[in-house]
């Protein structure tokens, strides 16, 4: 039949017989479904397992406001940084287009704290007007991560400042003294949800006199408001800032100068903020947790390389050795929890995972081998403490922990992502760091038993699916760690936005790098240059010494 023929078939059958066409697309797509899901490695990892997951966001996209699905929306910003990687693959400019329409719109909802910063948990209406007003750890590395690789791929600057504005609160707010990252700030303050969030025009104006005409216009606070506020709160007229639209739109649609508009909102906003700094704060969860702090110190790094700065490098540096110094055990094992001096849990899937993670981009933007060291030594911790050697997939909890009746595995990416997606994009960037082949046989196993067992949405799986399918790319840059012309080198490569990339640093004359990746050592600097060696799985193309030919190197490879 040809193709006409076929859909005047089709369409005499939708408008007569629909259900039985129906029953034939859902036995058809299971099959397809179950021969793409084949328990063979070959067929488990191709170019349609990535084809459907783009689909199945396509399907599920709000066109409207940006996001996933309907209320609640979460941020999930896994979802988007899969689209990214997509994108840089394909070229598909509506995967591009679901990622800023989602990131625009959300840092204009009420979901973000526009005073000080950061996103609440999660959005109880389809606009990303209403949060639930928590704010967790986990949602301000994964959304910092999305909006740094968004400016990577699209170099636009509102990208980039929603990043350092998420880090400002993380640095102001969420910090111990001793390094790590503080788990949550609670939604409720007097017995009310989001009271510490929330402005009536009468509290505007008492904060701000002659301006508050137009930021209650921006932010769309009126007096007999209080529609945009929790169903429990008992606040009269108290509502959510949040805009409607970026501010060079909404001053051309008041026909004001948008430079004058910008200053009067920045203005104004700190005076709110110093404000809002009277009331009386939401409870602060103190507990510094392993897998939270791995995303969160994993955030820093993307952004220390992406935006070439080194106060974020510090920051990561400190809170990667309260981790290995504080909540490894003598054996070195990782634990889960610290607070006042005390800790407590046995690491599980997540700790080991999020951890390692955090530590690969930590040595990423250090380049200091202890760093990639620690991550290897507890990726063997992991596989020795939780991998399944039968089934091919890491337990929840370790094999010495608890005695539960059952070891339960985990698969799905929910709100963050799940410790096997996870791990397999962390074994095969140490394979590929490292040179370690059991590292690559075990991602590529641990893959098969995720697509076999997870939904083809479960994106933080297919951006390490990505990776495994390839091509990937390894980047060994050889020269004086001291000089300008290394760190200048170092940055080029790291800002770039090459996700299925890795890159080490070997130090001239300094050879502990070699003990753990071997494969570095014949490679050596060009005429006592800066020199960096692109390779593609390992066959290399010759030493290259200017760093604008090995972005050449990486965009014709």
């Amino acid at each position: 039949m040809g193709l006409v023929d076929l859909l005047a078939s089709i369409a005499e059958s939708w408008e007569n017989d629909r259900q039985s066409l129906l029953n034939l697309a859902e036995t058809s797509t299971n099959y397809l479904m179950e021969h793409f899901r084949s328990s063979e490695q070959k067929e488990a990892m191709n170019q349609v397992l990535l084809d459907e997951g783009y689909i199945a966001l396509l399907d599920s996209f709000d066109d409207l406001n940006g996001g996933f699905g309907t209320a609640p929306k979460f941020p999930s910003p896994h979802n988007l940084m899969f689209l990214l990687r997509y994108y840089n693959m394909k070229h598909t400019n509506q995967s591009l287009d679901m990622v800023e329409k989602t990131l625009q719109k959300m840092r204009l909802g009420g979901i973000y704290d526009h005073l000080g910063f950061g996103f609440h948990r999660y959005s109880t209406d389809s606009s990303w007007t209403v949060p639930h007003f928590e704010k967790m750890l986990y949602d301000q590395a994964m959304t910092c991560m999305a909006y740094t690789e968004a400016y990577q791929v699209t170099r636009k600057e509102d990208y980039k400042k929603t990043a350092e504005e998420i880090l400002q609160y993380v640095l102001a707010e969420m910090t111990d003294p001793e390094g790590g990252f503080y788990s949550a700030e609670d939604a409720d303050t007097e017995g009310q949800e989001g009271r510490f969030y929330l402005w009536t025009k009468a509290e505007i104006e008492n904060a701000l006199g002659n301006d508050t005409e137009l930021i209650c216009k921006i932010f769309n606070i009126s007096k007999n408001d209080g529609k945009n506020q929790p169903s429990n709160n008992n606040r009269a007229r108290a509502s959510i800032l949040h805009l409607k639209g970026p501010l060079d739109q909404l001053a051309s649609e008041m026909r004001v100068d948008p430079e004058i508009l910008k200053s009067t909102v920045s203005k104004s906003l700190k005076m709110l903020y110093k404000k809002r700094q009277e009331r009386a704060r939401p409870f602060k969860d103190t507990k510094i947790l392993t897998d939270w702090n791995g995303l969160m110190i994993a955030a820093l790094a993307k952004c220390a390389q992406a935006f070439k700065l080194d106060e974020y490098a510090k920051v990561v540096g400190k809170a990667s050795n309260l981790i290995l110094e504080t909540l490894r055990t003598r054996k070195g094992a990782l634990m889960h929890r610290y607070k006042d001096d005390e800790v407590t849990v046995e690491g599980m899937i997540d700790d080991y995972a999020f951890f390692i993670w955090g530590l690969i981009e930590t040595y990423e933007v250090t380049f200091k081998v202890d760093y990639l060291k620690a991550a290897v030594e507890l990726q063997d911790m992991m596989i020795e403490q939780l991998w399944d050697e039968s089934d091919a997939a890491f337990f929840f909890a370790p094999k010495r922990g608890e005695q539960l009746l059952v070891r339960n595995q985990e698969f799905n990416d929910g709100a963050i992502p799940s410790g096997n997606s996870v791990a397999v994009f962390n074994l095969i960037r140490l394979a590929r760091l490292t040179g370690k082949t059991d590292y690559e046989e075990k991602a590529r196993a641990l893959a098969a038993t995720v697509s076999l067992n997870a939904r083809y949405d479960n994106t933080m799986f297919l951006t390490a699916a990505s990776f495994l399918i390839g091509p990937t790319y390894e980047i060994v840059v050889v020269g004086n760690p001291q000089s300008l012309e290394t760190h200048n080198m170092l940055q080029t490569v790291n800002s770039k936005f090459s996700p299925n990339k890795v890159v080490i640093f070997k130090p001239t004359n300094d050879k502990t790098l070699e003990n753990l990746a071997p494969y570095t050592k014949f490679m050596t600097t060009t005429d006592s240059k800066t020199t960096a060696y692109v390779c593609r799985d390992f066959r290399c193309n010759l030493p290259l010494t200017e760093a604008a030919r090995v972005l050449e190197a990486l965009d014709n490879a």
